[in-house]
């Protein structure tokens, strides 16, 4: 899975997603211009993370080691 696939599962990146959608369906926004702004979203969410985000999250064999417990995670297993 793609990095920007987490990204733009978040609650966050849903609603920006479907706000596009919506605006490109009535015409104020061309389809471009959306994926320009979701390409920038990835972008930024990348910076944001790498810059802001103290926490480790270390993965192993399918076992989880979260040193804070204090934040959520998800993880997405894909088949493929």
């Amino acid at each position: 899975m793609a990095t920007f696939e987490l990204y733009r599962r978040s609650t966050i990146g849903m609603c920006l997603t479907e706000t596009l959608d919506e605006m490109v369906n009535s015409g104020t926004l061309s389809p471009e211009l959306a994926i320009q702004v979701l390409v920038q979203f990835d972008k930024s969410m990348t910076e944001a993370l790498e810059s802001q985000v103290k926490s480790k999250v270390t993965i192993k064999r399918g076992a989880v080691n979260a040193p804070e417990k204090k934040s959520e995670l998800i993880l997405m297993n894909k088949k493929i």
